[in-house]
């Protein structure tokens, strides 16, 4: 399929300028001719052996037709020549007893062909501009996907991780067991006034569970389960953080209920205001549109955020 795609659009045009291109310059080549050194050349126009000769003064190129085929030249030969050297080359040829005479050749580049070198580099941008816009190294569209969110998601139709599936943190499967119910029947607790709780915050040493955990509440109350790691909200680019995060909750809002998972948070809700520099800056901007769409949620809402880190106490106060 990739072979495919890489034969449509601009690149076939740039593909057959190239073509005419090159089938011009051989249409228009010498390449019957054999090349011999200058001093060759004139020899056999001195010794009255040449029968036919042209000067192509644009390109400083003298064409010979000997009048009987040398053996080891052959018939046709061709030399170049200095633009210093050009007013003695005319004088030798004129005094040499050349048989049809000699000619000076104007070559005139055809239209088609003018045309092609005043396009080709215009064409050549649009073919590269093109190529990187298709993704045909096998992205779609990364260029124009460079904001959109990098969040796996889990349907509720995959295999579930249940709470049964987790062992050794009981009093956390009981606190979630309160975010479970509002996912499955919001409107109990929308019924009585309850507020929607915005998120959850799951904190402990590597491999103690916290992924598991958040799987397993989304397992339980059978809803989408969106998933991804801190790191990857923050590029060197200023506003892409921000436009990852706008992206993300948009997808979890359009097939909510469901659960936004955030491993490793600590990587984009540092405390602001504890680094220096450009990628600070990006940081807090991510961390900024975080906070805005958790205070976006409305109780029409039913989307969770669930995050996980093993340093909560390097966590902005806002979260």
């Amino acid at each position: 399929m990739k072979s495919k795609k890489l034969f449509r659009g601009p690149f076939i045009y740039v593909a057959i300028a190239i073509a005419l291109l090159v089938f011009g310059f051989n249409s228009f080549s010498t390449s019957n001719f054999k090349q011999v050194d200058t001093s060759v050349g004139l020899a056999f126009i001195a010794s009255g052996d040449a029968q036919k000769v042209e000067i192509i003064e644009s390109e400083q190129r003298v064409d010979v037709t000997l009048a009987v085929s040398d053996r080891v030249y052959g018939k046709e030969i061709q030399f170049f020549y200095t633009a210093a050297r050009g007013t003695q080359l005319a004088t030798a040829i004129a005094e040499a007893n050349i048989q049809d005479g000699f000619n000076d050749k104007v070559t005139n580049t055809p239209w088609y062909l003018s045309l092609l070198f005043s396009l080709l580099p215009f064409l050549l941008f649009l073919g590269i501009f093109w190529f990187l816009m298709s993704g045909a190294q096998g992205g779609n569209n990364k260029v124009m996907q460079f904001g959109k969110s990098k969040a796996k998601l889990y349907n509720k139709d995959m295999p579930k991780v249940t709470f049964a599936d987790v062992a050794g943190v009981d009093e956390a499967i009981e606190e979630l067991e309160e975010v479970k119910d509002f996912l499955k029947e919001p409107q109990k607790f929308q019924a009585v006034g309850a507020k929607i709780p915005r998120g959850v915050l799951l904190y402990g040493p590597p491999g103690t569970g916290k992924t598991l955990l958040a799987k397993a509440v989304a397992g339980e109350a059978g809803v989408p389960f969106f998933t991804i790691s801190g790191s990857d909200f923050v590029e060197m680019f200023v506003g892409v953080g921000a436009s990852r995060v706008r992206d993300l909750f948009e997808q979890a809002k359009a097939a909510s209920p469901a659960i936004i998972f955030v491993d490793e948070i600590d990587a984009v809700g540092r405390h602001r205001g504890a680094g220096i520099g450009g990628g600070n800056d990006e940081r807090e901007q991510t961390l900024n549109q975080l906070l805005v769409e958790m205070d976006g949620f409305d109780s029409k809402t039913n989307v969770i955020l669930i995050a996980a880190t093993n340093r909560p106490d390097i966590l902005d106060p806002a979260l």
